[in-house]
Parts: structure tokens; sequence; C-alpha cells
């Protein structure tokens, strides 16, 4: 039985706009430890797994639970470096790996604060915590993955997955990474429709029959990746909203070329 009135009656917002990407605001600290308690994790299992993560020693002098212990788990969260905050959600989590139950609970309500607060990562198994974009991204890249997956092609699905590893890196996400990978994802399914394993993306797309316009957008889209993906120059990285475009495009292109077969 789901555990909110809102579940179980079924209310509920469209998930909030994202807005925090690279930050952990303080609801967020507090709800890590407070997700982790409701999952039946006392405090001073939080507070070794909190001191493991940002290696911190346990203060000899708080003996109680509560308030002591607890007070300090919350202030070493408080007073982290941001992308340390995700870091310890990931390993309190793993810690859960003997109990689905509570694993599934901690997961369940994490992502929660997630979407109703604007955050843009995603706990998921068996990743941890992920990048998490807009519906429009997400819908693109499961598509991509398992189209991929159900016509055999494994080396493009991994590439989706690499690029979904790279824009999900902290505290720096590599986001020129994940346009390269996703790019040759789309290459990859590209050469083997056209039977040009030796061409690139940029010589098959005349090959691949777009509708005009069309065919010169996905020449624009491999210019700009060439560029930022590729060829990167000096003082020009690609922005959060940008790569995430890109990524997307190149999915939904992939779906597109297979999906017409």
């Amino acid at each position: 039985m789901n555990r909110f009135f809102s579940d179980r009656h079924g209310y509920g917002a469209p998930d909030a706009k994202i807005t925090v990407r690279e930050d952990a605001p303080d609801f967020l600290r507090f709800q890590v430890a407070s997700i982790a308690r409701n999952c039946q994790l006392g405090p001073r299992a939080i507070r070794a797994i909190v001191c493991d993560i940002l290696l911190e020693v346990p203060d000899p002098n708080n003996w109680s639970e509560y308030p002591n212990i607890w007070e300090e788990v919350l202030g070493l969260l408080a007073n982290c470096e941001w992308y340390k905050v995700y870091d310890v959600a990931e390993a309190i989590w793993r810690s859960f790996e003997y109990r689905p139950d509570q694993q599934d609970q901690f997961e369940n309500d994490l992502n929660r604060v997630f979407k109703e607060k604007g955050i843009g990562w995603e706990l998921k198994d068996p990743d941890g915590i992920v990048f998490r974009g807009d519906q429009t991204f997400e819908i693109a890249t499961q598509q991509a993955v398992e189209a991929f997956a159900q016509t055999g092609r494994y080396t493009a699905a991994g590439e989706i997955r690499e690029a979904l590893r790279d824009i999900s890196r902290r505290p720096e996400p590599d986001r020129t990474g994940a346009i390269q990978h996703s790019m040759a994802a789309l290459e990859c399914v590209a050469r083997d429709m056209t039977n040009s394993p030796n061409l690139n993306l940029g010589q098959i797309i005349n090959s691949l029959s777009f509708t005009p316009p069309l065919g010169e957008a996905v020449h624009k889209l491999w210019g700009y990746a060439s560029q930022n993906g590729r060829h990167v120059q000096e003082g020009r990285n690609a922005s959060a909203a940008e790569a995430e475009l890109v990524v997307s495009v190149a999915c939904s292109l992939a779906v597109f070329l297979l999906n017409r077969q």
C-alpha cells in the first residue's frame, strides 16, 4: 500500500521545472538524512556513512543518537561541498543492498524530492544518481537505448549510456563527451543502415534521404557537434542546455531512422 495520501488517491502535480543541477540546497541536505532515517537507518549508522564519504572523524563526545549524533549528521551535510551530498545519498542507498524494501523506499522518496523540487538528478538502479533532463530528454534517450537493444545495435546503445554517464559526472559534467558519444550512436546507426563502415556521419547524411531541408539541419547538427564534441576550441564549452539538446536530437534521429526501415 502506498505510504502517502496523494499516491493512494491519485493526486499529484507535474514535475517541477528543473532549476537545480550543480547545487545541493538546504532542503536536500536535510532530506537525505531524513529519508535514510525513515528507512530505518539510525543516526549512528548514517553518521558512519557520512564520515566515510567526507573523510571526517565521528565526534567522540557525541554519544546519544538524539539530539547529539543526529545534529552532528545534519551539520556535516549542511557544510560539505554540494556534490558530496549526492555521494552520501548514493552511499546510503547502496548500504541497503541486502534490504531491498528499504532500498526501494529510499530511491522512491529521494526521487520524489528531486522531481517535486526541480532538481535535475535521478537515483536509478544500477547506476546511482544520474542526470535527469526534461520529459523530452528522458523519453528520447530511453527510446533510443530500447530501440538499439531490440535491433541488436549494442554499440550504439553503449554510446548513449556513455553519453548519459558523461553528462552525469560530478562535480563537472563532461558535456563534450556527452555530445561526442550521442553523435557516435547516431553515426553507428547511419553507417549500418547505409553499409558505409568507413565513412563519418557528415559523409553519410546525403545518403539517408532526409526530406529537405531536414538534411541541411542534420548537417548543421553534425557541424556543431564537430566543433563542440570533437574539435573543441579553448573557451568554447557547451552549456548544459546545449548538451541536453544534442543528446536528445541525436537519439530522436537514430530512432527515426530505425522506424523508417
